[in-house]
């Protein structure tokens, strides 16, 4: 089952294994057309159960097909915790993704885990900036803020994105790039996050989302389902386009 309108269209998986299978196609493709184009892929990636579904990406055919040296991966939001902590978004994708994939070392930007949060979210935008200046990361002509080609995001059963939580303040900065977050509801509380306007202005977002635990939110963003705040999903609004993979239990409730 596919719905579009104007830079959003939504897919319905009767598995989260049909949606890792389609979810990987989806990003050689863009993998392929942005090397083709610019001669790098700028890919961002967030922790949970997001990284799961990218495993089709480490088999046959993508494996040998994709470029993997165009390819340049940082995170969306990030635990302030050492790389090698259960925590870290950063290990995760590592364990479960980066180490089967021939991406250069030199091409995966994790934050510095020796800084405290602050300082943390503004050495992250530094080295944002710094790849914006060597013409790795786009710029929005829109809005002047950073355009990755690919943000791979997940969601809460809360309806947070990246560490963008429901009625906190953070959903409304509007000049940062990344910020961080010292009391994050789900813990760890100590984290670095990209805002909206950078994440709105990428080229490409998906939102990765199964299990019955999140149909809520899907409902509350997709159908006519209400809640008592405007959940950080709803502000997904890219000016690029904007692709759901849902599996059928994610999309119960539509």
């Amino acid at each position: 089952m596919a719905t579009a309108d104007k830079n959003k269209n939504v897919h319905v998986f009767e598995s989260e294994e049909a949606l890792s299978v389609s979810l990987a196609k989806y990003a050689a493709d863009l993998s392929e057309k942005f090397a083709k184009q610019k001669g790098s892929f700028t890919v961002v990636l967030t922790g949970g159960s997001l990284i799961k579904s990218l495993r089709k990406l480490v088999e046959a055919p993508y494996i040998d097909s994709i470029d993997w040296s165009k390819w340049h991966v940082l995170w969306a939001d990030e635990r302030v915790v050492p790389k090698n902590h259960p925590d870290s978004n950063y290990l995760l994708a590592y364990d479960a993704f980066l180490s089967k994939v021939p991406i250069p070392s030199g091409n995966v930007y994790a934050i510095n885990d020796a800084l405290p949060a602050e300082a943390a979210a503004d050495d992250y935008e530094t080295c944002v900036k710094h790849l914006v200046h060597n013409g790795i990361i786009s710029v929005s002509e829109a809005t002047g803020f950073p355009r990755f080609d690919l943000m791979l995001l997940g969601m809460g059963p809360d309806g947070h994105v990246a560490s963008l939580f429901p009625g906190h303040p953070l959903v409304q900065e509007k000049k940062k790039w990344i910020t961080f977050i010292k009391e994050s509801p789900k813990p760890p509380p100590q984290r670095i996050t990209f805002t909206f306007p950078v994440i709105n202005s990428s080229a490409n977002i998906a939102l990765v989302v199964a299990g019955a635990g999140k149909a809520h939110p899907v409902h509350v963003t997709l159908g006519n389902g209400e809640d008592s705040h405007v959940l950080p999903v709803q502000m997904v609004l890219p000016e690029g386009e904007l692709t759901w993979f849902l599996d059928k239990d994610a999309a119960s409730k539509l």
